[in-house]
């Protein structure tokens, strides 16, 4: 199984806390679907007899895309790559993009799966954001949507500072009411260089309060639960069925290629990344370059990363694969590391039969779900 990631660099505007590639002018949008259609033809041999089974279109924002150049983009990956019967095809929306028109055509489209950047259903939280659509907007695409699709993904914002319980609680009601089978939930974080950390460093927005953003972790993976969620990855809530297969695969350390300015790509031993410019990325792939940076993975590399992406899921770390693929040292590291965390309750071990073979797993406890990206950087090998 691989992917294909489909990164589309526009905006309406720039939420003030993201730090995504992406540009608020559209003039080149003609030029950059085209290229993203050559890069795909150039990339094809890199999954050749790979079988694709999910399209992911990400951002920026895609649903700025007209219906007819996503279908080019779907066309493009159907002509160059082994395509599965039933591919997972997301795509990401603001919900101001998402008419009851908008979502009808979609719906007669191969897209089968919509990730909607909700964030929150509180008008003042989507100004402080500065999001593009406002709550109405938010919850009437929600009602057309669940009309016409029930794969279907919301975003939603903890840790917003002042934000109460009671409040967070509202918006995680107001999702489970309209019966959506996953959600997405993130943390509100400062990233360098963006609106937000020049708000806060000028006094001009209240400091994140981590343990305001534990609270509503804490509230969210209890509510969810109640709802029949499973909390498969850190950050991610889907019901049986509804996990998703696209970020699944990242997660698994499958093969996928990032088609796209800011793309990244994986394939086990290597890692590579496109420009983070849309007239460079352009320019280039007009030439047919491409133009990507490409990291060779050490054995200590690909240890590292099966560690970091084990512990944020539900699977944990296999210590068996550990042995396989990496070596008795190797174990032995992981193994002393986590026993510190095994005896304060942040990680636990649990064993699994087949095929009369006991394979050990070490996976994080509730407790140490939200300190995982610490402890992950504790059993790293640098």
């Amino acid at each position: 199984m691989s992917g294909i990631y489909i990164h589309i660099p526009f905006c309406k505007q720039a939420c003030h806390y993201c730090d995504f590639h992406f540009s608020t002018s559209m003039k080149k949008k003609d030029e950059l679907v085209q290229a993203l259609i050559t890069e795909l033809e150039l990339r094809k041999k890199e999954l050749e007899n790979q079988v694709v089974e999910t399209i992911y279109f990400g951002g920026g924002t895609p649903s700025l895309l007209t219906n007819n150049e996503l279908l080019l983009l779907i066309n493009a990956v159907h002509e160059n790559y082994i395509v599965s019967k039933n591919p997972e095809i997301t795509l990401e929306a603001n919900p101001d993009d998402l008419t009851k028109d908008r979502i009808v055509q979609l719906a007669k489209t191969p897209i089968n799966r919509l990730s909607i950047g909700v964030q929150s259903f509180f008008e003042d939280d989507l100004k402080s954001m500065n999001r593009a659509h406002d709550a109405e907007e938010a919850e009437k695409c929600l009602e057309y949507a669940s009309q016409y699709y029930n794969n279907i993904t919301i975003d939603l914002i903890y840790g917003v500072p002042n934000m109460s319980i009671e409040k967070w609680q509202a918006n995680l009601d107001k999702a489970f009411s309209f019966g959506v089978n996953h959600i997405s939930s993130y943390a509100l974080t400062v990233e360098p260089k963006t609106a937000l950390a020049t708000f806060i460093a000028k006094g001009n927005y209240p400091p994140i309060d981590e343990d305001l953003a534990l609270q509503h972790f804490n509230h969210l993976v209890a509510e969810t639960q109640k709802q029949g969620f499973v909390h498969y990855e850190i950050s991610n809530f889907g019901k049986p069925n509804f996990f998703s297969k696209h970020n699944t695969s990242y997660w698994q350390g499958k093969s996928y290629i990032g088609i796209g300015p800011s793309a990244h790509s994986f394939s086990q031993t290597q890692r590579s990344w496109n420009i983070a410019n849309n007239t460079k990325y352009i320019q280039s792939i007009q030439n047919k370059v491409l133009p990507n940076t490409i990291e060779t993975l050490s054995v200590q590399d690909q240890y590292n990363e099966y560690v970091m992406t084990g512990l944020r899921t539900i699977w944990g770390i296999s210590l068996q694969k550990i042995e396989t693929d990496f070596g008795a040292d190797y174990t032995s590291h992981l193994l002393k590391v986590s026993q510190k965390y095994i005896a304060n309750g942040l990680l636990k071990t649990t064993s699994s039969s087949s095929s009369l073979v006991e394979e050990v797993f070490i996976k994080t406890t509730q407790k140490g779900k939200f300190l995982v990206d610490g402890i992950a950087s504790e059993m790293f090998i640098v």
